[in-house]
């Protein structure tokens, strides 16, 4: 387990470090007080954080409070003395997992540590998250901006990592960051071995406190390092640390992209409204149908959908066989001028049908209704 140590007591911290490294975990060492709360949790995403040198007053309690309401995957642990029971109280309603004296026995430290790594432990494996694919039927369908738009809309109450399987020409993060990614998929695949929670939070790029990118590789030629399994690995520890693992697929369907659709809960093909469209669409079903796929695996999404289209939804229905589609508005410009600076459709233009799909869209996949389970977009994206 990652764990970061917080003390304006450089000694006592190594001490600390010490301690916990001998019991196999990964700690950073932060010298500061509470004023250090935030900046430890941003920058080191630890999943505890142990919190020495507080004075143990009310406003030291509101900024641990902003660390379990803005963090809520990280645990925290302080360190203070004197400890009455009102403050007990009141540390436990500001999100604090245990309260410790300050100096810590080691034997209380490491028995503390230890409870909470169980009940982590326990807590990811009881809650899988769900992955969800979005795969083009043609290039340009639209599929990478609602993969990363929705992403945005699921990560306001929930934990979101979408992973950029388009190896080649992937650029998922463009779409709502600027700047490079410091490491890609391909460094995680090239250090598989190092796996576990806190490397691959460490590999991606933060959108923001609950959404993380892990991007493709920046070298097309990197590709070809990334191989299924390493793929399988990923998403097994992804969905113990993640609400939602949102996969950005290209539309060649080797190896890697099978095991993905192999993985995911339900797969989101995008198609526009045209005859190449809708004939790969076609195409892309009959190779479902010989994976094994059963239909309700699968949700169409017609995107930039107008009532104008020379083929209409019916036409699409008939063709594909399908009693649902599901169509996401035409908003060009606006989208266009979204995916140009880099930014969330929904930061920009709340308003907007584009914008009030997603929305509603992320809201049924965290809270569905009884009975409409089989299609998450019917009701939410009728926007033409």
């Amino acid at each position: 387990m990652k764990i970061a140590v917080i003390s304006p007591n450089k000694s006592y911290l190594q001490d600390i470090g010490r301690t916990l490294e001998a019991q196999g975990h990964a700690v950073a060492l932060v010298d500061g007080g509470k004023l250090s709360l935030r900046a430890a949790a941003e920058q080191e995403q630890p999943e505890l954080m142990l919190v020495d040198g507080l004075y143990c007053g009310p406003s030291e309690l509101l900024q641990v409070e902003y660390i379990s309401t803005h963090h809520p995957v990280i645990a925290v642990i302080l360190l203070c003395s004197p400890q009455t029971p009102e403050f007990l109280i009141n540390a436990m309603r500001a999100g604090v997992r245990e309260v410790l004296p300050s100096p810590v026995d080691q034997e209380a430290l490491v028995a503390a540590v230890s409870r909470i790594t169980a009940k982590l432990t326990g807590a990811r494996t009881q809650n899988t998250g769900k992955v969800l694919a979005f795969m083009p039927c043609k290039g340009g369908s639209g599929a990478t901006f609602l993969a990363t738009n929705l992403g945005r809309q699921l990560a306001r109450t929930k934990s979101v990592l979408l992973i950029d399987l388009n190896l080649q020409f992937g650029d998922a993060l463009s779409f709502v960051h600027e700047g490079a990614p410091a490491s890609s998929l391909a460094d995680v695949a090239q250090s598989i071995e190092r796996l576990d929670a806190s490397f691959l939070a460490a590999s991606s790029v933060r959108i923001s406190p609950s959404y993380s990118i892990l991007a493709a590789p920046e070298d097309p030629a990197r590709a070809m390092e990334i191989k299924p399994e390493h793929i399988e690995a990923i998403l097994n520890l992804a969905v113990t640390q993640y609400d939602f693992v949102l996969l950005d697929l290209s539309r060649t369907l080797d190896a890697l992209t099978i095991k993905a659709l192999d993985r995911a809960y339900r797969i989101f093909p995008v198609l526009q409204a045209g005859l190449p469209g809708v004939r790969n669409a076609c195409k892309l079903q009959t190779l479902f149908k010989s994976l094994g796929y059963a239909p309700d695996k699968t949700e169409w999404v017609v995107s930039r959908f107008e009532k104008s289209a020379d083929i209409g939804l019916d036409s699409i229905q008939r063709t594909l066989g399908v009693a649902r589609l599901h169509t996401v508005p035409n908003a060009y410009k606006e989208v266009n001028a979204a995916i140009n600076q880099g930014n969330a459709l929904g930061g920009s233009g709340r308003s907007s049908a584009v914008a009030k799909s997603l929305a509603e869209f992320a809201l049924s996949l965290i809270s569905p209704k009884p009975g409409e389970s089989r299609s998450l977009l019917e009701r939410l994206l009728r926007w033409a």
